[in-house]
């Protein structure tokens, strides 16, 4: 392979020709081509060898039919003089300008059959001279030397036809469409030429990125130069909003999402854009729609302008990037054109067009050379990743701060902040770019070389950083001798802030150095996306990572393949170095992945990679070393790249299995119902966003024939086809089947794998993995019945490799967080936490995110969340309770105790409050990054403390506090810790309450705080399972703490019998519980579980003696907080919203009989029995048709409802409840939340009954009655005095014993019952509004 870089602007020559036989006789083809050469243009003088070669090079290209004989008879170069602003500059010419010229002078080409283009003119050799002679003198005609200066129509490629067709058809049904195009595609002219075709009378486009306003208003004159009565307009070009509005003419305006969201109207501070939110749009244009609408501030807004309910507004979506936005866009409602296909068309144009003008000529081809630095000089380990040598450039381009809590190491004499810290390797790497060598294969090594990457874009990690490297630069021999101008434009590292300055200090600095100086932009983000700085023809990736956006690494590339034309000639191609080679070829499978529709693959991995390769080549260069990719090299990474998507989605993801799955035989199956009915069947939660993989279950050669098949109707296939399409389906089906049940055990695996007491350089196979995990830990980490033996028949189903790595992948993290500081370390491990998925419904492992709401409200201490605990920080906040927070982290002997830890997140949180608060009593230059991990070390040595259920929780902790480090937790597997707890919990607190247990002397071990999420449910000796977080808050009371702050459900807090009522009395008549946080909804504290009744936590004082306070927050995140005990006088539960106590204490002061007396218990007529040991229900026995004798059965079950008919004998009880005036309700219904639940109760024939699914509510007096009792079930009075006990689905007659009788002979309204129980204005207000209107259906059976 050639050493030497190829030029990337090239001279265009025109030339003449013709075709000798009869039906070209009179006629010329004018055309261009390419010339490779070195010679100045002075010496390239018309028709010299050069010219023609080169002529004749591409004519041959196109003309290799056979009996065609051509005949070359003029070449000359395309240069003229054009002048811009007060200058005269040389600019290439295309042959589609000569062509004009021609048209315009009369002469029309001229199409000769099918096989040789349209670009054919009857006119003689001189006539075409002169009209490329015209060309060079500026004219717009053959013998006029005025210039046209007035816009022409644009001339959209066909890819551009399709789309703008394509959106105006889907526009008039449809109201969403995404334009997912590449950078370079035209999407603002295209788009201005939909709303035109649409005729869209009010139409605003909407950016994160000002500085695109210039470009947009430059293609409005173009597209509208002959629409007088269309208006532009912007905050700073074109017409005012107000203007536009009152003018009655059609308008297209620009506005900027961060102007927008400052608005009071979406959540901001001032007062304005209102008419823009007030305004219903035709069309909304949504620039860039991948950055614009993913975070939380702008999706509102976006939303805001287009309010998608009033059927009028049409949405467009651009980007040529939408990975985390394109599977809200189906097929039919997305137009797609990248890369690959830009290419294609271009290298397919000759052949196809008979050498016509190449629309695509001036979209220049894309390479990018990949370097291992690692390779070639010696760096700190800190500055590559362990396992995938991806080079870390934050590390290597970091800066002094003079801060020492952020340098590790106090700043030598002599250097400034703001110098680099790795100064040398810097200077080494900017040495090794410009090593004067002919052979050398780095860009800045030769003058040719520079010449070639004259204007460039360096991408640095940082606003210091960049700083750093401009002073590093100008004293560089090179870049240093006063031809390179260094453009920082990375300012203070806002990307959203107006960029014009950076553009125009740019643009300014490129037309300085003229065509004999050198310009690089340095920037960490600005100007990388949206604009365009045509004459860059290099892009240098220094920042990011293996984990880099796809998004942003995309457009940042792709901003050096804008066309241009410059001195004379035409960018031909364009470079990207990149010096993170796993990280090159990552985002490579990520640009493949667009060329498919969302969400599907429509060839195989290696066709679409070698496509992309033949016109992108990726060459990697190592040492002195070059190689070009091929696509078998290519897709070893991808499969690391698969791994890392693994390890992402917390083993959710189909890449962790193997292709045995597509041949499962009827034993397989009949094994794989058996694992069913140990785990069930489970979705896929929502995977990370990268590489697009055929997800079908099926090979990729039957995923492309099922799509064949599928595009034909059923009545089109034939037998063979029919069957065909059966078969691929039933495999599909029986994959997706096998992965979803198999991931109820994929889930578990990271958790184990991460605690697993390996060496870390030793790989954990499957078998591996099973023999390692105790079984003890293998018992409680693992779904119940899914033994070792269980899970090794399931063993071949898994891709050992994958399994392999993305464990050595999980470990790795944790061994590179081991060499970060307590603060980024803490950041590191909890990140990799946000991956690990839980298991099932009762198996929750706390988020991060949990753990730091729950600790920061009750206790104080270090927050690494915002306040609303939506966000994660840079930097952790400090937050003070008071004295509590004092008591415990400012206290150097404090111990603290987690009762039950599984994942060591909550001692993590403890453990850094403390070292914090340790921390503040050293100064900067004290607090080096050896005496930060001294400390951290003593402080989990000594203040924290761990009980664990198994040995594997225990490895977990250990892991999660210290990594591979040789530090030891206090911590203990406690085997039986729940039946401990539960039958002999005096053992536990003698065991734990002395000092010698934990090692540290003798004498009584006294805890300051005990924390945690304890267990929710288990299985002790029986089939069902039972509460048992109650024991752990039992427990935690018993050993005597000053402290107690402990996570659980709230079912307790409504709960009069069973197995919780001694827990709940106790509880609710605690005086020490000062704090108690209540979450109706439990996804407002646990997002995305689902935990029935909500879950809450609270703070035990042992100091504390008095009321609580009570923060409560509803399913919409609003809070509300009161001072009041938990319990209520005369009450016996819980009230969970304040609200409702004194419309409560009114209802009771009536002294009424309650509404329970007339609901009868579970299962009234006795039809749930049980199969003998065991508790599956039997299946009920009765008719479907009514036979003499028979009475009406409601049941509900076994995937259907209705009517059956049983013999009145066949009851079990509730003889007396067969003939009364009665009507049903459910037994389950809503989920506990007042604003959502609907009661549907419903009259059934006479003489009915039901199955435990209903309950029956009677005996009344009359059918009137019956009526009248059933409307009362429909107030929202009657719902709010419901929700005072109802805390999860199931509603028992218990839950009904605070809503009072009333005197049925008389029909009741909400507003009859307002007035009877003296409601306040305010009390029926909050009724109103807690309660929706339609409550539930009217019900009644003939």
């Amino acid at each position: 392979m050639k050493a030497n870089f190829e030029n990337a602007f090239k001279y265009k020559l025109i030339y003449v020709m013709r075709i000798e036989d009869e039906a070209h006789q009179g006629l010329v083809k004018i055309g261009d081509a390419t010339i490779e050469t070195d010679l100045p243009i002075d010496q390239l003088s018309s028709n010299c060898e050069e010219l023609k070669k080169s002529a004749l090079e591409r004519i041959k290209n196109f003309t290799n039919t056979a009996g065609i004989t051509t005949c070359l008879l003029h070449s000359e170069i395309a240069v003229r003089t054009v002048k811009q602003g007060n200058q005269c500059i040389l600019a290439g010419f295309r042959d589609y300008d000569v062509h004009e010229i021609l048209e315009r002078s009369g002469f029309k080409s001229v199409r000769v059959g099918d096989s040789t283009g349209r670009e054919w003119y009857r006119v003689d050799l001189e006539t075409a001279k002169l009209a490329i002679a015209a060309c060079k003198k500026n004219q717009a005609s053959l013998g006029n030397t005025a210039v046209i200066t007035k816009f022409k129509p644009i001339i959209f490629r066909p890819e551009q036809k399709d789309c703008i067709n394509k959106v105006v058809r889907h526009f008039k049904r449809a109201s969403r469409f995404l334009m997912n195009a590449k950078m370079r595609f035209g999407k603002t002219l295209v788009s201005l030429e939909i709303v035109k075709k649409s005729g869209f009378s009010k139409t605003i486009i909407l950016t994160h990125r000002p500085v695109v306003n210039e470009g947009w208003y430059e293609d409005f004159k173009k597209i509208f130069f002959d629409c007088p009565d269309y208006l532009y307009g912007s905050k700073t070009r074109g017409e005012k909003l107000s203007s536009l509005l009152s003018s009655e003419k059609k308008f297209v305006y620009f506005a900027s999402i961060q102007d927008l969201r400052g608005s009071t109207r979406v959540g901001g501070k001032f007062k304005k854009n209102s008419p823009i939110f007030d305004t219903i749009w035709d069309c909304v244009i949504v620039d860039e729609a991948h950055e614009g609408t993913t975070t939380v501030l702008g999706e509102d807004t976006v939303k805001a302008v287009v309010k998608e309910n009033n059927k009028i507004t049409k949405y467009l979506a651009l980007s040529g990037t939408p990975f985390n936005i394109q599977n809200e866009f189906d097929n039919e409602s997305t137009y797609v054109w990248d890369y690959v296909m830009e290419q294609e068309r271009k290298a397919q144009w000759d052949s196809l067009h008979f050498g016509d003008s190449n629309p695509y000529e001036d979209l220049p081809e894309l390479r990018i050379y990949t370097y291992s630095l690692e390779k070639i000089f010696s760096l700190g380990k800190d500055t590559l990743s362990i396992e995938d040598k991806a080079f870390n450039f934050r590390e290597f381009f970091r800066t002094w701060t003079g801060d020492i809590s952020q340098d590790y190491v106090g700043m030598p004499a002599g250097k400034r902040i703001g110098d680099f810290i790795h100064e040398g390797d810097v200077v080494s790497f900017l040495n090794l770019l410009t090593k004067e060598s002919e052979d050398s294969f780095y860009p800045y090594s030769t003058e040719e070389c520079r010449s070639i990457f004259r204007h460039s874009l360096w991408v640095v990690p940082g606003v210091r950083e960049a700083k750093a490297l401009k002073t590093l630069l100008l004293c560089h021999p090179v870049f240093g001798n006063g031809m390179f101008d260094i453009v920082n434009v990375a300012g203070d590292g806002d990307e959203e802030e107006n960029s014009d300055d950076a553009l125009a200090m740019v643009r300014n600095a490129i037309k300085s150095a003229g065509s004999d100086n050198y310009t690089i932009t340095l920037s960490c983000g600005k100007l990388t996306t949206g604009v365009t700085v045509k004459e860059w023809t290099a892009v240098f990736m220094l920042a990011g990572s293996f984990s880099t956006s796809a998004a942003n690494y995309l457009q940042t590339i792709f901003r050096v393949q804008s066309p241009c034309n410059s001195n004379g000639k035409i960018k031909d191609l364009s470079y990207v170095f990149d010096f993170a080679p796993d990280r090159t070829l990552k985002m490579v499978t990520k640009a493949v992945s667009v060329s498919a529709k969302p969400g599907k693959t429509n060839q195989g991995d290696k066709k679409i990679l070698g496509k992309f390769l033949n016109y992108c080549p990726v060459i990697s260069v190592t040492g002195s070393e070059m190689k070009r990719f091929s696509t078998e090299k290519l897709l070893q990474q991808l499969k690391k790249a698969y791994i890392e998507r693994v390890v992402q989605n917390g083993f959710d993801d189909i890449h962790l299995y193997n292709d045995e799955l597509l041949k499962l035989n009827e034993i397989d199956i009949k094994k794989f119902e058996d694992l069913k009915g140990l785990i069930g069947k489970t979705l896929p939660s929502k995977p990370v966003n990268d590489i697009t993989v055929n997800a079908q279950g099926l090979t990729n050669e039957e995923y492309e024939e099922l799509g064949k098949l599928e595009k034909r109707k059923k009545k089109e296939r034939s037998a063979e086809e029919q069957k065909r399409w059966e078969e691929l389906n039933k495999v599909r089906k029986l994959r997706n089947d096998a992965i979803s049940i198999l991931r109820g055990i994929s889930v578990r695996m990271p958790l184990l794998l991460y605690g697993a007491d390996f060496p870390y350089d030793e790989e954990i196979s499957l078998d591996k993995f099973i023999e390692k995990v105790d079984l003890l830990s293998w018992t409680e980490f693992m779904p119940k019945g899914v033994t070792k033996d269980k899970f090794r028949e399931f063993q071949k189903y898994y891709d050992e490799d994958v399994f392999i790595a993305a464990g050595r992948r999980i470990r790795t993290i944790v061994k590179e967080a081991d060499e970060l500081d307590p603060t980024e370390r803490v950041k590191r491990i909890s990140l990799l936490f946000a991956t690990f998925k839980n298991p099932d419904k009762e198996t929750v492992l706390t988020p991060w995110q949990v753990v730091n709401r729950h600790i920061s409200d009750c206790r104080g201490g270090w927050d690494f969340w915002d306040e609303n605990h939506n966000e994660m920080l840079e930097e952790p906040r400090f937050v003070s309770q008071g004295q509590k927070t004092e008591d415990i982290f400012s206290k150097l002997n404090a111990r603290l105790l987690e009762i039950n830890s599984k994942t060591g997140l909550y001692p993590l949180y403890l453990t850094y409050s403390l070292f914090q608060e340790r921390c503040k009593k050293l100064t900067k230059n004290q607090l080096t990054k050896e005496k930060q991990i001294e400390i951290w070390n003593y402080v989990v040595e000594n203040n924290v403390f761990v009980l664990c259920n198994t040995k594997m929780a225990k490895a977990i902790t250990q892991r999660t506090l210290c990594g591979y480090s040789n530090t030891k937790i206090n911590a203990h597997a406690y085997e039986n810790l729940v039946n401990t707890l539960k039958n002999k919990p005096h053992v536990l607190v003698e065991k734990i309450s002395r000092k010698a247990y934990w090692k540290k002397g003798e004498g009584d071990m006294k805890f300051d705080a005990i924390v945690g999420n304890p267990p929710y449910m288990a299985q002790l000796g029986g089939v069902a399972s039972q509460p048992i977080y109650q024991y752990f808050v039992m427990q935690a009371k018993a050993l005597s703490p000053r402290y107690i702050s402990m996570i659980t459900p709230s079912r307790w807090l409504t709960v009069t019998d069973g197995l919780l009522a001694k827990y709940t009395r106790e509880m609710l008549r605690d005086t020490h519980i000062s704090q108690f946080y209540d979450f109706s909804d439990a996804r407002m504290c646990f997002p995305n579980v689902e935990i029935k009744g909500g879950v809450s936590y609270f703070l035990w004082d042992k100091q504390h003696d008095g009321p609580c306070r009570v923060t409560e927050i509803d399913g919409s995140g609003n809070l509300s907080v009161s001072e009041r005990y938990l319990l209520e006088p005369g009450m016996d539960t819980f009230i969970r919203d304040s609200k409702k106590i004194t419309i409560l204490r009114k209802v009771i002061s009536k002294k009424e009989r309650s509404f329970s007396e007339l609901v009868s218990p579970n299962d009234p007529y006795g039809f749930d029995t049980r199969e003998d040991h065991s508790s599956k229900r039997r299946k009920i026995s009765f008719e479907k048709e009514k036979k003499p004798g028979m009475i009406p059965l409601y049941y509900y079950g076994w995937r259907k409802d209705g009517v059956g008919y049983v013999k009145e004998k066949d009851l079990r009880k509730g003889s007396d409840l067969v003939s009364i005036y009665k009507f049903f309700i459910p037994k389950a219904w809503g989920v506990g939340d007042a604003s959502k639940d609907r009661l549907n109760s419903f009259i059934p024939k006479p003489k009915a009954v039901c199955t435990e699914t209903y309950l029956c509510v009677g005996p009344l007096k009359s059918a009137e009655e019956v009526k009248n009792a059933l409307a009362y079930t429909k107030t929202k009075f009657f719902h709010l005095m419901v929700s005072i006990l109802k805390s999860t689905q199931n509603t028992m007659q218990k839950v009904y014993q605070y809503v009072p009788l009333q005197d049925f002979s008389k029909s009741w309204t909400d507003a009859d019952l307002y007035k009877k129980y003296k409601l306040t204005m305010n009390e029926i207000s909050y009724i109103e509004q807690t309660v929706p209107s339609s409550i539930s259906k009217d019900g009644e059976e003939d």
